[in-house]
């Protein structure tokens, strides 16, 4: 007989925020991991985290830094934007401003947090992809990572620390900087102010 879960105190309510995509990463998981035949054990020691964080995270209890979600999609094969997508999410050439999904990303334990604002929709045909971050004070990616292609950053506002391979990079409001993405990048926002930012890459990895 399965044990009752219990649920856990206030201070570790879900990550996940109505509105958002993150109602969809837990099934999507679930899903990925059962046809693969894998058990929660499997994925974790695959992508170097904790089984009670994957089972935390398809029970829809947590959502884990970007970091990890990159690891958690390359054992499933899968993109991290494909974990978040809407099962049956309409493709489309428009993009309207509060109609794009919304992705929050680990605002527990790295801080504020990070939002991701899908700018293209997943499909597999495309070649770009593209999403809107929002940084908060103190806020980041959660670490390095790395994955084919090449890709561009430009700040809308505030200010973003990039960090690609030992290099670290402070941008502002209006600066931008390519770099091949097989070298391992990451961010963070060190300044009391929000940031925001445009990431576009290729091929598609989120």
């Amino acid at each position: 007989m399965l044990k009752k879960k219990k649920r856990p105190p206030p201070k570790q309510a879900p990550a996940a925020t109505p509105g958002g995509n993150n109602e969809y990463l837990g099934v999507r998981l679930r899903h990925g991991r059962m046809t693969k035949g894998l058990r929660l054990k499997d994925v974790a020691e695959a992508a170097d985290c904790s089984e009670s964080m994957i089972s935390k995270i398809e029970n829809g209890r947590a959502v884990p830094s970007l970091n990890a979600l990159y690891r958690i999609a390359e054992v499933l094969e899968l993109t991290v934007g494909q974990l978040f997508e809407k099962p049956s999410e309409p493709d489309g050439l428009l993009s309207r401003a509060g109609e794009r999904p919304i992705v929050k990303v680990d605002p527990l334990r790295k801080g504020p947090g990070l939002t991701l604002e899908r700018l293209i929709p997943y499909d597999k045909a495309r070649l770009l992809q593209g999403s809107i971050h929002n940084l908060a004070p103190g806020g980041s990616g959660g670490g390095l990572v790395t994955h084919e292609g090449e890709e561009v950053a430009y700040i809308i506002e505030g200010q973003v620390e990039l960090i690609i391979g030992e290099a670290k990079y402070l941008l502002n409001a209006g600066d931008s900087i390519c770099y091949r993405s097989e070298i391992p990048h990451g961010y963070k926002n060190a300044s009391g102010n929000p940031a925001k930012f445009i990431v576009v890459n290729t091929p598609p990895s989120f």
